[in-house]
């Protein structure tokens, strides 16, 4: 009873020994295998692997494109603005042997790229004013950025895949005093603009009335042409008629003045009784 035990005992030794040799390498993963803690082999191709048990182990290393995102950093830029930059990289592990001895883990990489990162964004951005870095030209600076920590990632065993500004903010205060600038220059302006507006409008309405006064001026005088021809016209037409029949001419005329003159019918006139307008009253022929 006791060899069947130890029997047993044995072989299930030599199963866990076996089966701790044995380990896989995924196809998103590269593994690294260090025997007491240093490395002797880099295993990219995936599949089912062999190590020593008890004296060789296997860290794994991720192939995909990985992500870290920086804390916000506060930037003085070279017009002495002050700006929140919130950024973050797309890195890549090409070389797992390298990567361990620099950084170890991802964790020991993040704590460095961390670093570059900062003091590449103080240093490209800070060269330049406020509009350039919230500009189109915005990708140029990235691509320095990135070339500039590629340097450093490529001692780690890191290739640089994208570098990016996520946000760029002014700090309350600056946002504040900008925004009042801004306020005010839009007020400036929009004053400028009223003021060329009312300067137009003013001339405008000054052509207007100049030409208004000419026109009316003009048919002012043509009406008094007009009405100076009527006024010649009908006196020509009354002399030509006077000269016709004189005495039915200053009768009619006669009757004409007494019509505007008693159309009330009770209007009273203190004239001399033989004045000439009162010549038709006893006489018809007004003698």
């Amino acid at each position: 009873m006791l060899n069947k035990k130890l029997l047993i005992s044995i072989i299930l030794f030599f199963l866990v020994i076996f089966f701790s040799a044995l380990f896989i390498v995924k196809q998103t993963e590269q593994a690294l295998v260090l025997q007491f803690g240093d490395p002797i082999k880099v295993i990219k191709k995936p599949g089912l692997k062999i190590k020593i048990p008890l004296i060789q182990n296997a860290i794994f290393y991720d192939t995909r494109v990985l992500d870290f995102d920086a804390e916000v950093e506060e930037v003085i830029l070279s017009d002495q603005k002050r700006l929140l930059v919130d950024a973050f990289i797309r890195y890549k592990i090409v070389d797992p042997l390298k990567f361990y001895q620099s950084v170890i883990n991802e964790s020991g990489f993040k704590a460095r790229v961390g670093g570059i990162l900062s003091g590449s964004l103080r240093r490209v951005l800070g060269s330049d004013p406020l509009e350039v870095v919230l500009s189109q030209d915005r990708g140029e600076l990235m691509e320095r950025i990135q070339t500039d920590i590629d340097k450093e990632a490529f001692n780690f065993g890191v290739k640089m895949v994208d570098v990016r500004i996520k946000r760029a903010d002014l700090p309350k205060a600056n946002s504040e005093a900008i925004f009042a600038r801004m306020r005010a220059e839009r007020e400036k302006e929009a004053r400028q603009f009223r003021a060329e507006g009312s300067e137009e409008s003013q001339r405008i309405k000054s052509k207007a009335e100049k030409e208004k006064a000419v026109i009316i001026a003009e048919a002012n005088k043509e009406a008094q042409t007009i009405r100076g021809e009527g006024d010649g016209e009908s006196v020509r037409i009354y002399a030509e008629t006077f000269k016709k029949d004189e005495e039915f001419f200053s009768f009619y005329r006669s009757m004409e003045a007494y019509k505007k003159a008693f159309k009330d019918g009770d209007d009273s006139l203190i004239l001399s009784p033989d004045s000439d307008f009162f010549k038709y009253f006893d006489s018809k022929t007004g003698n």
